[in-house]
């Protein structure tokens, strides 16, 4: 009997290493089927699961209640599974070469409580070659067991879009590869049952590492050239949103447009295909080009917001400025790697503390990773400047009246109003005398 059909029958468990935005929906769809372990090392994560909470607003308390996936902190309960995925964070370091201290961390502990006759999938995404040349040499240290022989390995990249509430796991087309034909096989059957969009069988786990890492490089150098494009537009007066409106009128028109690029994927995944292109002797062009375009966009932001205080005849040093919204993306509570905070930084060098606020975001995480204290929207008045950062849902609603009692009692072409995301109608606030500016 074949290890799927062992999982299917109940007889084998399926284990999630990582529980966070990929690997919790992960591990509460394979649930609704076969039996599931779901392991992480933060305790505390692992406390909230147990209690019915979702900290990552992915799935919902009542889904996190009702799941019968057992969470645990204890690694040795891996030991239950045969079938291992590994969903863990690939960051990178500050001189932007890959941190691959998580998916080494996390093939440490799987390396530690393996067992024969197991499979091991790596979710994270990596540049080609880390699962087999970084991966397995740990899994067989820690476990005393031979790849090939005793254990297999595959990967199968990660599509979800944290805060997507459309293109989940079960409605993207997912990407599978295993180190041989029998793995690559038992991999596919196993995804294929929560899967409902199908596999695509990749020819080498190198192809699969290979077709995630390009994904969101191909999304950053068109998000890059909407930016390079806003700039210039800005520069000539024109509306960078009317642009793209007619422009996306002909067919084959690509409907990108310009923004913030933060989070751990689109603005994190080209610095690992340009590391291993450098260490094979070719330095990145176009790749890096767009990198440094999308990485210099909070500056950018802040240094349009002071020109438009300079344009009000208003004082720069110690202006009132609100930001709303702080997370990388809108409707999900994630703070990490967000861009929101370099337009914060860039501000305090003009002498300028912003006030913000993020209904939506992860308070804690926030104070934690930046020293951010939010505060409540209706505490919001008296500012020179309002800066519209993140689309969140909250936000959308807000009308003309609501902005007006953030700001001081003065003329309207005083009332500097950022609106990066584009989500007001421009044309309504200039004609209320706004002092209006968008990307």
């Amino acid at each position: 009997m074949s290890l799927y059909e062992k999982i299917v029958n109940g007889e084998e468990k399926i284990s999630l290493v990582g529980l966070g935005y990929v690997g919790m929906p992960i591990a509460v769809s394979f649930a609704k089927k076969v039996k599931v372990v779901g392991f992480d090392l933060n305790a505390k994560k692992i406390e909230l699961y147990k209690s019915g909470i979702d900290p990552t607003n992915e799935v919902g308390d009542e889904v996190i209640k009702n799941t019968t996936v057992e969470f645990t902190a204890d690694e040795s309960k891996l030991r239950e599974a045969k079938f291992h995925i590994v969903a863990v964070p690939t960051p990178v370091n500050d001189d932007h070469t890959p941190d691959l201290t998580p998916v080494e961390g996390a093939s440490t502990i799987v390396g530690r409580n393996i067992t024969k006759g197991s499979i091991v999938v790596y979710e994270s995404t990596v540049y080609p070659g880390v699962t087999e040349d970084i991966c397995i040499p740990i899994l067989e240290r820690e476990s005393g067991l031979k790849c090939g022989v005793d254990f297999k390995v595959g990967y199968s990249p990660e599509r979800i879009n944290p805060g997507d509430k459309v293109h989940r796991l079960e409605t993207i087309v997912k990407i599978v590869s295993g180190m041989d034909e029998e793995s690559l096989e038992e991999i596919a059957n196993v995804y294929e049952l929560v899967v409902e969009a199908g596999v695509h069988r990749a020819e080498s786990i190198k192809v699969a590492e290979a077709a995630k890492v390009i994904e969101n490089s191909q999304r950053d150098i068109n998000i890059a050239f909407m930016n390079e494009l806003s700039i210039i537009f800005n520069k000539m007066g024109i509306d960078t949103q009317s642009v793209l409106k007619a422009a996306g009128t002909k067919w084959n028109f690509l409907k990108f447009y310009p923004g913030l690029v933060g989070g751990h994927c689109i603005g994190v995944d080209p610095y690992y295909l340009t590391y291993k292109a450098e260490q094979l002797g070719y330095h990145s062009q176009i790749i890096l080009s767009g990198r440094r375009i999308n990485d210099d966009m909070g500056k950018y932001v802040a240094e349009s917001v002071v020109k438009n205080l300079i344009k009000a005849d208003l004082p720069i040093k110690n202006a009132k400025v609100a930001i709303l919204g702080f997370t990388f993306k809108e409707n999900c509570p994630d703070t990490r790697n967000t861009k929101i905070i370099d337009i914060y930084n860039e501000l305090k060098e003009y002498g300028i503390t912003a006030t913000v606020a993020d209904p939506a975001a992860d308070a804690d995480e926030a104070e934690h990773l930046y020293g951010m204290k939010f505060v409540d929207i209706s505490t919001i008045k008296d500012c020179d400047v309002v800066i519209l950062a993140v689309a969140h849902e909250q936000f959308k609603s807000l009308t003309q009246a609501d902005f007006d009692k953030m700001f001081k009692s003065v003329e309207n072409n005083k009332k500097v109003l950022a609106d990066i995301k584009g989500l007001l109608n421009r044309k309504e606030y200039e004609t209320a005398g706004y002092n209006y500016w968008r990307l």
